[in-house]
């Protein structure tokens, strides 16, 4: 029993340790996106899937001896793979939808070691029946997960912040080394013993409508756990804090689930299902989407807790007898694939906009109809019970479909890909109609419609921000100005370019290009000599001669979400590369609930550079809102220049313990902003 239990544990913590630690190496390549996660997830849950496949093919088809041959020589094929560090030239080179693109990656890179740590707990509890004739694998079920769980907890808040990626990298490579040791000798040990699953119990299909609801209950839990992720990463950052929660959670309702049926109690969850639903789906547009982390965060995790908790609690419920066992594991697999290819493919090609979060509530309290409807036996308890069930999933479709359709209806344009949801809106006021660009939450960009004003910088980019004073500044020396700008937006900084300046536009996203062009007349009637060049900025910059840019901007957000890639130390470096010696880097560092002033004075402290805040409150009445820029510059004589004088600035400044930013290295929990 130890071989099995210590196999099946350290296979689960391997399983997902790597998930977050892989996801966070490959994020730069794919632009930094919320969407990189989704991909993954879809991934994992794909080999998860083909490993439980193959467990149950394994099992059904071979003798114990074949078995062990077949495993333990893949396993050592596995090792021969190590260690797990992707190879530079998957590094995309086209702009569009790279999905694709990361699941060959991380079929290439952890494919195999990955699919195998995926069969070992149903292949190993299939083995501990046949060598020990037990009744009550699933406690070993309930042990994988908390193996899977301990992983996750440990990662943002043991692993993350005291290793880089490549120590994580070769230490995780090496425990696989001794979790592929242990499972063949487990393999080894079981192979004379007599088969009691295929023996004693003959194999017998589950009947179809059982097998159709486990489907079902999995991929609904899967559906929430990618959307709701999907939903906070967008908000607040694409790292693997806000990753591996919802996980961590989804993955404990198994393990209450499926330890004992004693924790799971129907009387309990009905009411609480309501409750998580009816919250969750108020949170998705309250306060037009901008609800603060401090209520956002936990309201989105108590109630994946409680829906998933439903869905694996009936699981439990109707887990078979150990002759299906392999089977019952397929159909959870399968829910939990078929989960993230709607996320992940399905969705963002079938909606405009997010819709999956609130597909994957409908559907939950529609299978709360389902398996609640036989719940009471007592004829008016049950048909209490089942008028409750249908008034309350109506009422959340009603309420659901009037708060989509009142938050869009204003929208003049709406459009997705895998970068994310982009609508444009036309606000009228008393003074003048504005055009703004949203990209999830957030204004990306503002425009008058006026023809006097229509061509003035407006939002975070007006004359008294940190931008508007870096660019006064230089055009206070005679000569045209060479800028550099990552992220497009609506085109409101190239309304700074004059005839004869130099612009380049970093950009990632093929639909912002078309917007910014079509929908808003910032750059299409700049005069400067300018261009859009598609691609994640610094591979772009990587590819490129020294550009000698006075300025660079980087304002590549996505909603609320930073590219973490954007502001390492590398990052910072591949800038200063491109700038003349005495150039500007201004980076904007507005944020809702990161405070990332602390990366820009460690960055800033390395590379030796005078560094400054520039606050701005903004101006309603003018369409200016409030911003803060960090200025770095070898020329401190800047920050005295007239553009300057009245300029709110202060040097930034960073806790004596922080540590900066790397491409190895970055922690988010530190520069959470929980007021």
């Amino acid at each position: 029993m130890l071989v099995y239990a210590a196999t099946i544990f350290l296979s689960a913590f391997l399983l997902f340790q790597v998930e977050p630690l892989i996801a966070k190496i490959i994020l730069p390549w794919f632009g930094g996106s919320a969407a990189v996660w989704s991909a993954a997830l879809l991934f994992f849950q794909l080999a998860l899937l083909a490993g439980y496949l193959y467990a149950h093919f394994l099992i059904r088809r071979f003798q114990p001896k074949a078995q062990t041959v077949m495993h333990a020589s893949l396993l050592a094929a596995s090792c021969a793979l190590l260690p797990i560090l992707p190879a530079p030239h998957w590094k995309p080179s086209q702009v569009g939808d790279p999905t694709l693109r990361i699941l060959l990656l991380l079929g290439a890179t952890i494919g195999l070691p990955y699919f195998l740590l995926s069969s070992t707990t149903p292949l190993l509890q299939a083995w501990y029946v046949r060598a020990t004739g037990s009744q009550a694998p699933y406690r070993l079920f309930a042990l994988s997960n908390f193996g899977s769980m301990l992983a996750l907890a440990s990662f943002p808040f043991l692993v993350e912040p005291n290793f880089t990626s490549r120590q994580q990298a070769f230490g995780w490579s090496a425990a696989y080394v001794i979790f592929a040791a242990l499972c063949a000798f487990a393999a080894w040990s079981s192979r004379g013993r007599s088969s009691v699953v295929s023996e004693s119990q003959p194999y017998a299909r589950p009947p179809l409508p059982s097998m159709l609801l486990w489907v079902a209950l999995a991929a609904c839990a899967s559906t929430l756990l990618v959307s709701i992720t999907n939903h906070l990463s967008q908000n607040v950052a694409p790292i693997p804090l806000l990753w591996v929660l919802p996980l961590a959670l989804y993955l404990a309702t198994f393990i209450l689930a499926f330890e004992s049926d004693r924790i799971y109690r129907r009387w309990l969850f009905v009411p609480l299902l309501f409750l998580a639903l009816g919250a969750m789906a108020y949170m998705i547009w309250a306060n037009a989407g901008n609800v603060h982390i401090r209520v956002l965060i936990p309201t989105f995790a108590a109630g994946l807790f409680v829906c998933c908790m439903m869905c694996h609690g009936e699981l439990a419920r109707r887990k078979p007898a150990p002759a299906q066992l392999t089977a019952f594991y397929v159909m959870i697999s399968l829910g939990g694939a078929l989960g993230g290819i709607f996320v992940a493919i399905i969705a963002p090609r079938l909606f405009r906009e997010y819709l999956e979060l609130q597909v994957g509530l409908v559907a939950c309290a529609l299978l709360a109809i389902i398996v609640f409807w036989d719940a009471v036996s007592r004829r008016i308890g049950a048909w209490m019970l089942r008028s409750a069930l249908i008034i309350g999933a109506g009422v959340l479709v009603g309420y659901l479909a009037r708060t989509e359709r009142d938050a869009t209806k204003t929208f003049r344009l709406i459009a997705r890909n895998f970068y994310g949801v982009l609508q444009v809106r036309d606000d009228v006021s008393d003074l003048y109609t504005v055009r703004v660009l949203l990209h999830g939450t957030i204004n990306h960009g503002t425009e008058v419609l006026d023809d006097k004003l229509r061509y003035q910088p407006t939002s975070y980019y007006g004359p008294s921000s940190g931008i508007g004073c870096a660019m006064h500044a230089l055009w206070s020396r005679p000569g045209p100005v060479r800028v550099g700008v990552i992220g497009l937006g609506a085109g409101v900084l190239s309304t700074y370019g004059r005839q004869g300046d130099y612009y380049r536009i970093y950009e990632i996203n093929p639909l912002v290009e078309k917007i910014a062009q079509t929908e808003f007349g910032f750059y299409p009637h700049s005069p400067a000599d300018k261009r859009i060049l598609m691609g994640d900025a610094r591979l772009t910059l990587e590819r490129q001669e020294p550009q000698n840019f006075d300025l660079i901007a980087v304002d590549a957000f996505s909603s609320d979400s930073i590219p973490i890639h954007l502001l390492t130390r590398e990052a910072l470096g591949l800038y200063f590369h491109h700038l003349k010696p005495d150039g500007i880097l201004a980076l904007h560092v507005s944020n809702r609930y990161l405070n990332l002033i602390p990366v820009c004075d460690r960055g800033a402290e390395f590379y030796q550079k005078k560094a400054m805040v520039v606050y701005d409150e903004g101006d309603e009445a003018s369409y200016l809102v409030a911003n803060t820029w960090v200025l770095l510059t070898s020329n401190g004589d800047w920050f005295h220049n007239a553009s300057f004088t009245s300029a709110d600035m202060e040097a930034p400044s960073a806790p004596a313990h922080f540590r900066g930013w790397t491409d190895d290295y970055s922690n988010i929990f530190q520069i959470l902003k929980l007021e």
